[in-house]
């Protein structure tokens, strides 16, 4: 059989501009809940001072990080909680169902009512008979809680099984008992149940009820469209709220219409059904917010508590004056917050021994200036005596420039040493010929330095090529030639220094071994000579040599993974042959 819906239910264009309504009206909605902290801010124009800091942190009562965690997973439930009050599409859905339950129902009652309250036969002109289908509509339809209005072929109200329109007829309705208790009032959670559904329901998109004393077919369109033989059903707004459904059927005997069956009931029993959801979700939503708050609270502990602490840390290193805060240590966390307490702590301490190293180094510097300014001062009040004779005068002009060069000395290492950190850190790594740069170096002493000194310098190879090393071909030629000049000062005449190139095994370090035939190193300075201004060398080498060579030497392999130590060679009777450099430097096909 056709069906032919009323133009009063729900229409998809409709539904679609809701949605985006509602879409809109929850995106202006989180825009007010950002707080204001999460937009952008211009960049301070001074730095912060220590006691501005700690007045900003002492201002916040709660952590913003925190706030913007909970805020970030409430939403979730937020929109859950949306979700529940904003049921309209399963209101739709309801309704819709509603609708065709009512046209099976009518469809029902119009077939028992053509096939019992008709006179006529096939052959014949047939036609309601009103009594016996006021009757056959009072027994099937009441029990069902619907309202049934039966009308002729003629559009005329033959029955209405809320009233009794019958003549002779008793329309009976059963009394209280008595004593009856009173009716309860509603519950305030239905209250306001009912008045979030009124406030989010769309229906003024529905028409409104009339309720007629003589109603007619003209006052319900889809009972017209049930006289042509088609199925409707239409959803009207009554004065109250409650939105009255109505289905209308033909009643038809051998494809001849003879009237329309309309079948009405409101909406209480899907209100009820609206409520029960939200109330379910409600609770689901409750529950899932006291969750997500705790879970929330908890994972912001994690993360803000431990930031705070480093905070706090870093604010004390930065004021620190004398003694030496000491940062908390948080790497057993495992996570990114362990990390970043390891980095600081690392940073921390290379902070500290970089300050410790700056004040040695300033003491040291203070004292190794003050030798030679003194003995200079001494010589020019000496040499500005009017009766000095000029030999003697002369005698101490030179010890003078001796002062002074010593000093020009001193103060160029002194600038090279506390360049070489930047310098090392801007230098280019690349892989360095170490056999080339080691014969060249050998072959310019042994044509001019070594030869003056009458010392012999040899080279020597014990490994096989390639000899590519890590690090830089410039501060390596540095750190050999201060070794070979150190070598040179201490070796006798017709003495023999000797630079060896050699490898360890498994694609070890390369191993460069510089040995002299002077008188060795005391035992208790195989250390100490790497330290920064020790300087003990023959007589005739006193002043030309400021003690930061060997310093500088170590400082430089390190720094690209090597290393540099001293030691004595020996006879078989324990006798000291001389001095030995061993420098380890590492191979650039062993380094990623």
């Amino acid at each position: 059989m056709a069906l032919d819906t009323d133009t009063a239910t729900p229409e998809p264009g409709r539904r679609q501009a809701a949605r985006q309504a509602f879409g809109s009206r929850l995106v202006a909605a989180l825009g007010r809940l950002i707080p204001a902290g999460w937009r952008a801010r211009a960049p301070s124009p001074a730095a912060e001072s220590p006691s501005l800091l700690r007045r900003r942190r002492s201002e916040r009562r709660h952590s913003p990080l925190t706030r913007r965690i909970l805020l970030l997973n409430i939403v979730p439930v937020a929109l859950l909680t949306l979700g529940a009050v904003y049921l309209s599409d399963y209101e739709d859905e309801l309704i819709d169902a509603e609708l065709a339950s009512l046209l099976v129902q009518g469809e029902m009652v119009a077939a028992g009512i053509g096939e019992v309250a008709v006179v006529g036969g096939e052959a014949t002109v047939n036609r309601l008979d009103a009594d016996a289908a006021r009757q056959l509509l009072t027994r099937l339809v009441r029990p069902t809680g619907v309202r049934a209005r039966l009308f002729s072929e003629t559009g005329d109200l033959l029955g209405d099984s809320d009233f009794l329109s019958e003549v002779g007829r008793i329309h009976s309705v059963p009394l209280p008992p008595p004593e009856a208790p009173a009716v309860s009032e509603i519950p305030v959670a239905d209250k306001v149940s009912d008045w979030i559904a009124r406030q989010l329901s769309r229906a003024d998109r529905f028409p409104d009820y009339v309720e007629r004393a003589t109603p007619s077919v003209r006052d319900y369109p889809e009972a017209a469209s049930a006289l042509r033989g088609f199925n409707a059903s239409a959803v009207r707004i009554a004065a109250d709220g409650r939105l009255i459904m109505s289905a209308a059927v033909p009643v038809q005997r051998y494809k001849q219409v003879l009237g329309a069956l309309i079948l009405t009931r409101d909406n209480r029993a899907i209100a009820a059904s609206l409520r029960q959801i939200r109330y379910d979700m409600m609770t689901i939503a409750a529950a899932a917010l006291g969750i997500t708050v705790l879970l929330s609270l908890y994972l912001a502990g994690t993360i803000t508590q431990p930031i705070v602490r480093l905070a706090r840390a870093a604010d004390e290193v930065r004021l620190a004056r004398e003694n030496r805060p000491e940062i908390p240590d948080l790497g057993k966390r495992g996570d990114e917050i362990g990390d970043l307490n390891d980095a600081l702590r690392s940073m921390t301490n290379a902070l500290w021994q970089r300050i410790n190293t700056i004040e040695s180094f300033a003491a040291d510097v203070a004292h190794e200036l003050k030798n030679p300014l003194t003995s200079l001062r001494s010589a020019i009040e000496m040499a500005a005596r009017p009766d000095l004779d000029a030999e003697r005068r002369d005698r101490l002009m030179a010890i003078v420039m001796d002062d002074i060069n010593r000093l020009n000395r001193l103060i160029s290492d002194i600038s090279d040493a506390s360049r070489l950190d930047a310098e090392l850190m801007r230098g280019e790594v690349k892989a360095v010929d170490l056999h080339g740069l080691l014969a060249d170096m050998v072959g310019h002493y042994a044509a001019s330095t070594a030869r003056k000194a009458g010392v012999e310098i040899d080279f020597r190879v014990a490994a096989n090529p390639p000899f590519a090393a890590h690090g830089h071909d410039g501060r390596y030629g540095q750190v050999f030639r201060n070794v070979i000049d150190n070598a040179l000062s201490f070796g006798p005449p017709n003495s023999r220094i000797v630079v060896e190139l050699s490898r360890e095994p498994r694609g070890g370090p390369f191993v460069v071994t510089i040995d002299d035939e002077g008188p060795g190193i005391p035992e208790e300075n195989l250390e100490s000579i790497f330290e920064r201004f020790y300087s003990e060398r023959p007589i005739e080498h006193f002043g030309q040599h400021s003690g930061l060579g060997l310093s500088i030497c170590r400082q430089i392999m390190e720094t690209y993974g090597g290393s540099i130590a001293a030691s004595n060679r020996r006879a078989p009777d324990g006798r000291i042959l001389g001095a030995r450099f061993t420098i380890r430097i590492p191979a650039a096909n062993t380094r990623k």
